[in-house]
């Protein structure tokens, strides 16, 4: 498979296949595809993946497209303005990323929720006790909110991060939670009472504008009826 991502802040993952070469993708992802492209729909990998991925924010279901009777091409788009990332995943290496940030994906490529292991990181962090983690083989398409910075951390090095800015992290990361220092600070700063503490070896991916917090920026312009 090869593929283009076009069109930041507004992306799509343009995809181009060999003949019988399929890709899965997330309810509703596809934009446009060749009409040789044909869909299916299962509960890709039977009732306990169905359950993984509604816990982890997905549909239950997944849409394969298969390329029939010659190359073929299919594009995804975000849901939301943002970014959208390929990550190749390897037996060596799994990504762990925000709820729903799962497009589409290569075949060999698997997703299951990861719980966070320790219980402050998931309910004080802002990031959820529940996130997508992406194993196997194949490329991941993954759509994260705002654009996007890295960072490399080395072991025993570490990163404290707002609610909601994580966007994504290598496997061999670690999340722990630390609180803001002084309860002036906690109560009037604006930063809530915890950050979370992402701990090295490995990469970081961090979103610049989560999508509730665009949503906050525009509440006060949004006039009910």
């Amino acid at each position: 498979m090869r593929y283009q991502i076009k069109g930041e802040p507004f992306p799509v993952v343009v995809c181009s296949l060999e003949a019988n070469e399929a890709v899965n993708c997330q309810k509703g992802a596809m934009a446009w595809m060749s009409p040789n492209m044909n869909m299916s729909t299962n509960a890709g990998g039977g009732v306990g993946k169905m359950f993984s991925r509604a816990f982890s924010g997905e549909s239950i279901f997944q849409n394969v497209y298969t390329a029939q009777g010659g190359p073929g091409e299919i594009a995804f788009a975000s849901s939301v303005p943002g970014s959208i990332l390929p990550f190749e995943i390897s037996p060596n290496r799994s990504i762990v990323a925000q709820k729903s940030a799962y497009l589409a994906a290569s075949t060999g490529v698997n997703m299951s929720i990861f719980f966070q292991k320790r219980f402050g990181a998931g309910f004080f962090g802002g990031e959820g006790f529940i996130m997508q983690q992406f194993t196997g083989s194949g490329t991941a398409f993954l759509e994260f909110d705002g654009s996007i910075v890295e960072y490399q951390l080395a072991a025993g090095q570490s990163i404290l991060i707002d609610t909601g800015y994580l966007a994504a992290m290598d496997a061999t990361c670690t999340m722990s939670i630390e609180s803001i220092s002084g309860i002036g600070n906690a109560l009037f700063g604006g930063e809530g009472f915890f950050n979370t503490k992402v701990n090295g070896p490995g990469h970081v991916w961090l979103q610049t504008m989560p999508i509730n917090s665009l949503a906050s920026s525009l509440a006060p312009f949004i006039v009910s009826k």
